[in-house]
């Protein structure tokens, strides 16, 4: 799908839906994110203030307007930048992203463990993000959240930014599969070891943007082998992302001619990469 049809898919409020019908915050964010990249000011401003004016009083986003809870798509509203969606908006979106963690790493969580007698797992050591607030983190929450208070550490520096940042980088490298990459969860599932997933493989990658480390070689090495096999949009999208963060893309690399872009965040994100492939992407700050 081209820039212009990815604009023709904008509803009238301004904000895009996964295929057709209402609109919802992910393939919003990932529309004008792809647009910026793009150079598309005018719709990208239009999604903008979808954004804007669905923000909830705690500072997140709803998957969509009616939902009462904020979630994991506060993260990704969080990566546009600061002078596109208002500093101010931007701002509390960020502050909800430090204060998530996925509930194994509350107090109240580590007390109960403790009290049942339940050693702590060492998979538990750092607090990773999880998709809803009061559920444990995964890997795909996770990694979008390095991403967003990464770039604005890169931005703003901060200790707490910091700290925050190298916690999520931490839980990312305690929860790799043993042969590398990352499954969507923990290492280990009803006695079994976990195996590694190409998109979730992609994500953690581009987490690890910048850190160097044996287990970082290996998932880069994983993430190589899957490019070359997978046949899945939203897969090879976060590989490639993943393998650029780390200047390991392929030179000339492209997506197989029969690959199928079903959704908006499917295709807005390969868009974003590809612009990020010649340098234009408003991901990293």
């Amino acid at each position: 799908m081209s820039i212009e049809l990815l604009v023709s898919k904008q509803n009238h409020d301004g904000g895009w839906p996964y295929v057709n019908g209402r609109s919802w915050t992910e393939p919003t964010a990932y529309a004008v994110l792809a647009l910026i990249a793009g150079g598309k000011s005018e719709p990208a401003a239009r999604g903008i203030q979808w954004l804007r004016a669905t923000q909830r009083p705690d500072g997140g986003w709803a998957p969509q307007t009616g939902v009462d809870d904020s979630t994991w798509v506060t993260s990704l509203v969080s990566i546009l930048p600061p002078e596109h969606l208002g500093p101010g908006v931007h701002s509390r979106a960020i502050e909800w992203v430090l204060k998530t963690t996925g509930k194994e790493s509350t107090l109240t969580y580590r007390i109960r463990e403790r009290l049942l007698g339940n050693p702590r797992s060492p998979e538990s050591q750092f607090p990773g993000w999880p998709w809803v607030p009061g559920a444990a983190a995964w890997v795909g929450p996770t990694s979008i959240s390095i991403l967003a208070l990464c770039k604005e550490n890169h931005r703003k520096g901060s200790p707490e930014l910091r700290k925050r940042i190298e916690e999520g980088q931490g839980f990312l490298l305690t929860r790799m599969c043993l042969e590398g990459g990352w499954n969507h969860g923990s290492v280990r599932a009803l006695g079994y070891e976990s195996h590694p997933y190409p998109e979730t493989t992609g994500m953690g990658l581009a987490a690890l943007r910048g850190v160097a480390s044996p287990k970082v070689d290996r998932a880069l090495a994983v993430a190589k082998s899957f490019l070359a096999e997978c046949h899945s949009a939203d897969a090879l999208n976060w590989l490639r992302l993943g393998l650029l963060a780390h200047r390991q893309l392929p030179p000339g690399y492209c997506p197989p001619a029969q690959i199928a872009y079903r959704t908006l965040p499917e295709t807005s994100l390969d868009l974003l990469v590809s612009s990020m492939e010649k340098g234009n992407g408003p991901i990293w700050g």
